[in-house]
């Protein structure tokens, strides 16, 4: 009798392990055939959203270099001494400190090289060149500014130059807060990419499930009409002209992919 319920057992163990691979297969097989439904089901569109803006901010460089001899401590008062008046006059015409940094700050030893012909001693052996030599130093800073008003740049940039800065550089147009213009974009890629969905369905004469998923894109901005301005000169040397300043409009696009659920 015991034996009987052994094997009574045994075969309800295997009935219950078929049973559970049974229903697995099933699981994954319905799972399966759900997503491809799913995926077979499914649409997708493309919408684009472009703004055109007008830049806000004007970016340039200016830089101070200073070259002597070996006298360190004088050539850096100098050099900073030319930097602050630069910066000061840069701040009286409304730039704020916020928009004024320093990129960059170098201090080099400047040498002396020598060019030595062939030269031979009594036993015919040629005698070596001079190493190069030492003397002085040249030192080098560069600061970035920001000028939000448009009808003091072309001013800015001849007055930095006459208040002591060697060099002006690099001018470009910015817009100051891009992500602003650039949400404005994407809420017209959206707009229009569901309009065209809603075309495609009615079209194809289906109804438009739930959105499956959101793709997004940018595209790199374009510039329009920008003129750039390079002004040089330094210390007490007349500023060269400076043109008046156009900033031109730059294209902002964002573009998406909708996918949507076919009913």
């Amino acid at each position: 009798m015991t034996e009987k319920i052994k094997n009574y057992v045994g075969g309800a163990i295997i009935l219950a392990l078929v049973g559970v691979t049974l229903a697995a297969w099933s699981y994954v097989s319905s799972y399966n055939d759900s997503v491809n439904l799913n995926r077979e089901r499914s649409f997708t569109v493309q919408g684009e959203g472009k703004v055109v803006a007008i830049p806000d901010v004007a970016a340039f460089t200016f830089s101070v270099l200073t070259q002597g001899g070996k006298e360190i401590a004088g050539l850096i008062r100098e050099n900073t001494e030319k930097m602050n008046g630069a910066i000061a006059y840069a701040k009286s015409q409304g730039v704020e400190a916020k928009d004024i940094e320093t990129q960059n700050y170098n201090l080099e030893p400047r040498y002396q090289h020598y060019n030595c012909n062939p030269a031979y001693d009594a036993s015919r052996n040629t005698k070596p060149c001079p190493p190069a030599e030492i003397v002085g130093y040249a030192i080098t800073q560069t600061v970035s500014v920001k000028v939000r008003d448009f009808g003091k740049v072309g001013d800015i940039l001849a007055g930095v130059v006459k208040n002591g800065a060697n060099t002006v550089s690099g001018l470009d147009f910015r817009i100051d807060d891009l992500s602003k213009v650039q949400n404005e974009a994407r809420a017209k890629a959206i707009t229009g990419a569901k309009e065209k969905a809603k075309m495609i369905a009615d079209a194809g004469g289906f109804r438009i499930g739930k959105l499956l998923s959101i793709d997004e894109g940018y595209a790199p901005l374009r510039m329009m009409n920008e003129k750039i301005v390079y002004g040089m000169g330094g210390g007490d040397a007349a500023p060269v002209p400076v043109p008046a300043i156009e900033p031109g409009s730059q294209d902002v696009s964002v573009s998406v992919t909708l996918r949507y659920e076919i009913r």
